[in-house]
């Protein structure tokens, strides 16, 4: 089996350049680049930890599209790449400080919380706080294409744990952060949700900040585009 990796390092002429290796195959991606590591090219990077899908940190894009290599099982042929969008540090490692810096923009935490939930509440919420902030989301988003500041759907989708979280007295605060460069620019174009691995559905989590954004007067500016194009009769 032959698979084809993007490799990156700031001393190459030119910087970037794909590479391809043959393997034995018949394990998952992360057990392909580790034997390509061990035995044919010590100097590929990549990251890794938990090895189960859990901690996120071995995602990687696939053919384009966004993975764990920890869980996913490669095919002849596969081309794999670094996340889109992040900087590269080198081959397969992401730099995250910018898009990680969007959790504390869209406060992403908790304001003014009483004490005390019910389980159908915490239920409730339960499916944001299985992020693992992988970055995969972020990485299939087709706004940074044209908008680098937007807050992004991991750090949108953890705002809404808040908002929803029935402890938060200050809701607003959480609307408030999450306005500008952020849900009212999604495209809800639903990327995100198809490649998150642990079923997070940020799209949809959007489309409920939006509405309690209507209900803090907030106003999506977009709606103004289509205000010249009534028709009269």
């Amino acid at each position: 089996m032959r698979l084809r990796i993007r490799r990156y390092h700031p001393h190459f002429e030119p910087p970037s350049i794909d590479m391809e290796y043959e393997i034995s195959g018949g394990g998952t991606l992360l057990e392909a680049l580790e034997e390509i590591k061990q035995k044919r090219d010590r100097t590929l990077s990549f990251s890794s930890m938990c090895r189960s899908g859990v901690c996120g940190s071995c995602a990687v894009r696939v053919n384009g599209k966004e993975e764990l290599a920890c869980t996913y099982k490669p095919k002849d042929g596969d081309y794999i790449e670094p996340l889109s969008v992040v900087g590269v540090l080198r081959d397969l490692i992401g730099d995250f400080n910018s898009s990680l810096a969007t959790l504390k923009k869209a406060q992403a935490y908790p304001v003014q919380m009483h004490s005390g939930m019910s389980e159908e509440d915490e239920r409730h919420i339960e499916r944001q706080s299985d992020c693992i902030l992988c970055h995969s989301c972020y990485s299939s988003c087709p706004v940074y294409e044209t908008n680098s500041s937007f807050l992004g759907p991991f750090a949108l989708s953890r705002a809404y744990r808040y908002v929803a979280d029935s402890r938060e007295e200050n809701k607003k605060a959480h609307i408030d952060a999450v306005v500008q460069n952020g849900i009212w620019d999604c495209t809800l174009c639903g990327n995100c949700t198809a490649v998150c691995p642990q079923g997070i559905d940020p799209k949809n989590d959007i489309l409920v900040l939006q509405s309690w954004a209507a209900k803090f007067g907030h106003v999506n500016p977009n709606l103004g585009n289509f205000g010249s194009f009534g028709l009269e009769f």
